[in-house]
């Protein structure tokens, strides 16, 4: 008996102290985590020869620089007779606008030319079968001569033929329309091969920026260079890993009842384990919308196999003097404690289990000797 209350008591002692350790003297609630940082892989989106790698590990990257440069000489090619197709289509085009123009002017000019001819030959026409008819009753009275009615007559079948000869010659114009709607079409055609070949061309010029890596559009700094100059890239393969130095966190891991302790935009304070005494002024960012188990290199104040929820803090002022892999600790501030996991008021020890004479602990209850024996000694008590 007396070893189970000695070990009750040393329980509700670790208890105490473990919770004693996750707060303050002054009752603030913390939690310890690591800096880290945004860092972002650059990688190729293309493959070919590794042509050269600007900046080194450590160096300073401005915003949207070019970090590595591969063989682009296929692609480049590709360009060249692209824009070389592109000025012939050009050409052409200017040449069929000219033929179009041109073609369209000279049957407009010929079309109104036939249709006035065709006119012109109908009116003699007209006028040389009136006449005819005129000689034609003046010659059943005698009052004309047979020669000048024969002229008449000659005159009235060559206004005819003049007619039909106008008439064909205005067919054969209005024919010429689709030679000019051909020209019309063909120039269309050169055009739209024009706009194809300038489409491809936006396409490889796309492709062809592929070869040259750039940096993120903010300031960065190069953590890992990860190829090398004469080395062949693949498409995702990654090139250097960049860390922009202003955007850092502290990377906690709360508790399921602490929870409520880290909402959204909550205003907490970070120290870290080098500069002790000194808090900066942090936010919360994210937190994890699913648990999941305690890293190992995290220590907390809840039991290492239950399940926690990630925490980002954003480091809101001096981010440069954090560097990432850094430990320290993420402080509530006043107030947290309102809302945390209650403390245990007074932890006693539990009291001893008294059995009756009678009756005694079933045996398969009992998981060792010694509490065997210490069941047997509480059952000799009244």
């Amino acid at each position: 008996m007396k070893r189970i209350v000695f070990a009750l008591v040393l329980l509700a002692l670790a208890a105490v102290a473990w919770r004693l350790l996750a707060d303050d003297d002054d009752g603030d609630v913390y939690y310890t985590g690591f800096v880290e940082g945004e860092e972002r892989v650059l990688r190729s989106e293309v493959g070919g020869r590794v042509l050269e790698v600007a900046f080194r590990e450590g160096d300073a990257v401005p915003a949207g620089a070019i970090v590595a440069r591969i063989d682009d000489a296929d692609i480049a090619a590709r360009v060249r007779s692209k824009r070389t197709e592109i000025e012939v289509l050009m050409r052409q085009i200017e040449q069929a606008g000219h033929e179009v123009t041109l073609r369209e002017g000279t049957w407009k000019a010929e079309l109104g030319a036939r249709q006035a001819e065709l006119a012109q030959a109908r009116s003699e026409y007209e006028l040389a079968v009136r006449s005819l008819q005129r000689e034609e009753g003046l010659g059943r009275t005698g009052a004309t001569t047979r020669q000048l009615l024969d002229e008449i007559r000659t005159r009235e079948a060559a206004g005819r033929s003049a007619v039909d000869r106008a008439e064909r010659m205005l067919a054969r114009a209005q024919a010429e329309a689709a030679g000019v709607d051909a020209a019309r079409a063909r120039l269309d055609v050169l055009r739209e091969q024009r706009r194809l070949a300038e489409s491809q061309l936006a396409e490889l010029e796309v492709t062809q920026a592929k070869y040259s890596i750039r940096a993120p559009e903010v300031p960065t700094v190069v953590q890992t260079q990860l190829l090398w100059p004469g080395e062949l890239a693949q498409p995702g393969t990654p090139i250097a890993s960049v860390l922009d130095p202003l955007d850092k966190y502290v990377q906690i891991y709360v508790s399921v009842s602490d929870l409520p302790l880290v909402p959204v935009g909550r205003r907490v304070w970070i120290e870290l384990d080098s500069t002790p005494g000194r808090r900066v002024p942090g936010a919360v960012s994210f937190v994890a919308d699913r648990a999941n188990f305690t890293p190992e290199k995290i220590e907390t104040r809840d039991d290492r196999i239950g399940q926690v929820y990630r925490v980002k803090i954003r480091i809101l002022e001096d981010v440069a003097r954090f560097v990432p892999g850094t430990e320290g600790n993420v402080h509530l501030g006043e107030g947290a404690t309102a809302v945390a996991q209650p403390r245990p008021a007074a932890v006693q020890p539990a009291p001893a289990a008294v059995h009756p004479p009678e009756a005694s602990p079933p045996a398969a209850a009992a998981p060792s000797d010694d509490l065997q024996a210490g069941a047997a000694d509480s059952g000799e008590r009244p």
